[in-house]
């Protein structure tokens, strides 16, 4: 079994607009996931699905952890010590 990474994709309508997804959900944390029409002055940020405004987006970012809870070596020793 493979734990590769999974990265978001990047989606184009015919319409201009752009959407990039992640597990079925718009998700950047790179910049907006919803780019109506192309448009940037539309722009919406989303995370896992969930709408922010561009400041509480900003905010998630600047909050997140710099390893996930099973790339970190003390709690994958503890799951593994059972």
């Amino acid at each position: 079994m493979s734990n590769k990474y999974q990265q978001t994709k990047k989606l184009k309508k015919a319409d201009g607009t752009i959407a990039y997804v992640f597990d079925g959900k718009l998700h950047n944390w790179d910049g907006p996931a919803l780019l109506p029409e192309g448009d940037k002055r539309k722009r919406e940020y989303y995370l896992h699905g969930i709408k922010y405004t561009e400041d509480g987006w900003k905010e998630a970012r600047r909050n997140r952890e710099g390893l996930p809870w099973f790339k970190n070596p003390a709690i994958t020793n503890q799951r593994s010590a059972g």
